[in-house]
Parts: C-alpha cells; structure tokens; sequence
C-alpha cells in the first residue's frame, strides 16, 4: 500500500481534485502535517469525502457538552471494541496528545476499564461499549445511568452519534484493509 492507495483497492482519487477539497487537503498539510489517510481513501469520490468530513467534523469539534478528548476517548474505545487497525493507531494518537498522557491513550486501545477515568467518563464508556456490543440490548436504564452520572440528554445523544460513527467508520476501515499515516504511531509518545 502507498500513498496513492492507502487501502486494499485500487481506487484512484479525482485529478485533478476540486478546488474545495484541494484546499481541505492543504488546510490538513498545515494543521496536522499530513493528510489522513482516510481522507485519501474518501477522495476517490469527492461527493462521498465531502459527506464523510462533515460527519466528522460536526461530531468531533462541534459544540458538545462532551471536549474534545471525551469524543476521542469514544472513538478509540470503540475501535479497541472492533479491532480497527486504523482508528486505533490514528484516534490513540489523538488521545495520547489531548490528554498530554500517553498511558491513557494505551490503557484506551488496550482494555478501557485500566484507564483512570473519572466516574462520569466511566459511565460514558460502558454505555459505548454496550451500543457497540449489543446495541439491541441498551435500554432506559442505561441512559439513565449516564444521567446519574452527570450526563444530560443532548450529552447523550452526542456519545450515541459519537460511538456510531466510528462502528460505521471501523467496519469501513476494516473492510477496505485501511492503512494508518506512519506519523500516527509516534505522535504523543
């Protein structure tokens, strides 16, 4: 796999890319130092990275009651749940830089119940881990146990919408053999 391919399948992106996402990729060189490599696999259809980035970023730094390194801690429970290769490498980087601790990225992509978390994030993190599991069975006192512990009902929704997108995007990842950015693995180290 290269840069060009950052999956299994021999999708090509669009050339030249729109203007749009040309300047997204450039906004991504700067902040972070590299495009992700999910965003590469996406632009082999600009309608459907455009749709995807939006997701994205509305659920992991628009206004939530839940910061930015609760999210983050969702999206790397979840992936340790479905063995995502890439989430796990890209999210756990995300953690161990936000939370200044890279233990707490490990402990995350290991087994979250050795991670010292407060109560309100443990109770976050069972609820995530039983919608991952067996979502069928999440009922109303689970919701309610993240109530108790200091959770309010838009919170809620946003751990729920949180911990969904990353099933869809672990499963995607995992299907199509998505490769982490080299860069990931020794960020926040």
């Amino acid at each position: 796999m290269t840069d060009t391919h950052p999956t299994a399948l021999n999708l090509a992106r669009e050339e030249p890319l729109p203007e749009r996402t040309a300047k997204f990729f450039a906004i991504c060189e700067e902040k972070l130092g590299l495009v992700p490599n999910v965003l590469q696999a996406y632009a082999h259809d600009t309608a459907k990275l455009d749709a995807f980035s939006a997701m994205y970023n509305q659920l992991m730094l628009g206004e939530s009651g839940l910061t930015k390194l609760e999210r983050e801690m969702v999206a790397v429970t979840v992936s340790a749940l479905n063995r995502c290769f890439y989430c796990l490498v890209a999210h756990g980087a995300a953690v161990r830089e936000l939370s200044g601790k890279p233990e707490l990225g490990e402990a995350l992509v290991m087994n979250w119940r050795v991670a010292e978390l407060t109560d309100k994030q443990r109770a976050m993190l069972t609820f995530v881990e039983k919608m991952t599991l067996e979502s069928h069975r999440v009922e109303e006192p689970d919701r309610q146990a993240l109530r108790d512990a200091g959770w309010t009902d838009q919170d809620i929704w946003d751990i729920a919408a949180v911990a969904g997108f990353f099933n869809m995007s672990n499963r995607m990842s995992s299907a199509v053999a998505m490769r982490p950015n080299p860069e990931y693995h020794a960020a926040g180290r």
